[in-house]
């Protein structure tokens, strides 16, 4: 982890810490049913201030805590175009196998690149610091992955581009 980073995930991590403290509370409106509080924000009473951990302005974290579930939002760092593209392209592909991530809420909320969604069930079927360790090495290992296909698309840009040359010169 760069040093750059490492105050940023510190601070995550210590929040969400503090956010999971969740549990179980039925709905207000519907007998027998059990949803989270944070996605359908009826009863202000049950929702905690939100929390904005930014890094810079295009790296951010919302942390919105209610009392049965914890929505996390994440907006992955976009220098440029390509950056926004490849973004884009790898959150659509996760996204489309978000049952296999458990927590991952297919859409994520307006402005971000990525939401989490952990309620009481969750915390009460995981360990609650794996799941905090399992956002913060996922907001970590998202920013090297970008990082390593921008690489990679550059270098094949170059690579056709000689190639292209190639044919020009005698």
């Amino acid at each position: 982890m760069s040093n750059t980073l490492r105050p940023y995930l510190t601070c995550v991590r210590n929040t969400l810490t503090a956010a999971l403290c969740i549990q179980n509370f039925p709905c207000q409106q519907v007998e027998r049913h059990n949803r989270p509080e944070v996605e359908y924000q009826n009863s202000k009473e049950l929702l905690l201030s939100p929390i904005l951990i930014c890094r810079t302005e295009h790296e951010k974290c919302l942390i919105e805590p209610s009392i049965n579930s914890v929505r996390i939002s994440v907006k992955v760092k976009q220098a440029d175009e390509l950056e926004q593209i490849l973004t884009a392209k790898f959150t659509s592909f996760l996204q489309q196998r978000a049952e296999a991530f458990r927590i991952m809420r297919r859409k994520p909320i307006e402005g971000y690149d990525i939401s989490f969604l952990i309620t009481n069930t969750h915390s009460e079927e995981m360990y609650q610091h794996k799941l905090v360790d399992f956002v913060c090495q996922f907001m970590e290992d998202i920013d090297k992955e970008i990082s390593e296909l921008k690489l990679s698309v550059n270098t094949r840009g170059r690579q056709v581009a000689s190639e292209f040359l190639q044919a020009f010169t005698i």
